[in-house]
């Protein structure tokens, strides 16, 4: 036999390195099975859609409660919570406070969601960093790299913007909305939900 091989080589008595263990050429003993570990059954998660509109909840409640509200009593539906966290986070800039972060992501992401369907297509991209970003509107559409036509514009702009709070045409010419491409005016869609001012 080879030098370093057989059971000597294997510790003592045909044990392994650690000494407890049966060596490697060696069958296992008779009765003594070896088990796979026991798996447990995964986790049941929410499905995204109730997660989301849990978390959509969540914000209209933490927004409320920042401007002395009580929590929402509403239907738990998405698109009553969308328009109440529009409403909250349209309410909080109103009084002078700075919108509490998951509530303008709900905002713009309802919003966002709002102009997709009004608008369906892939023709223009609506970028509103960091929280989403929607293909709309119906024309050619782009397959790889920055698309032709691209709006994009920061979370209280568009959620202005998508209220009837600002004009499209001021947007763009001060600035604060950016677009690039032949189809990339949305003033046709807007506004999305009209929230008027107190």
């Amino acid at each position: 036999m080879p030098a370093g091989r057989g059971p000597a080589a294997n510790g003592p008595a045909g044990k392994g390195a650690a000494g407890n263990e049966p060596a490697r050429n060696e069958p296992a003993r008779k009765g003594a099975a070896r088990r796979a570990p026991a798996r447990r059954a995964p986790a049941r998660r929410a499905p995204a859609r109730e997660r989301a509109t849990e978390r959509l909840r969540g914000a209209v409640d933490e927004q409320r409660a920042a401007l002395g509200e009580p929590a929402w009593a509403g239907p738990s539906e998405a698109a009553p919570l969308g328009r109440e966290v529009v409403r909250a986070v349209l309410a909080a800039m109103d009084a002078g406070l700075v919108p509490a972060k998951e509530a303008l992501r709900g905002a713009v992401t309802f919003l966002l969601s709002a102009l997709a369907d009004r608008a369906p297509g892939k023709a223009v991209e609506v970028r509103v960093p960091p929280y989403a970003a929607v293909q709309c509107i119906e024309g050619p559409r782009h397959t790889r790299g920055t698309p032709p036509n691209v709006v994009e514009t920061d979370p209280v702009t568009w959620i202005t913007l998508a209220a009837g709070r600002a004009g499209w045409a001021q947007a763009v010419a001060s600035g604060k909305v950016r677009a690039s491409g032949p189809r990339a005016d949305l003033s046709a869609w807007l506004p999305l939900l009209v929230v008027e001012s107190p």
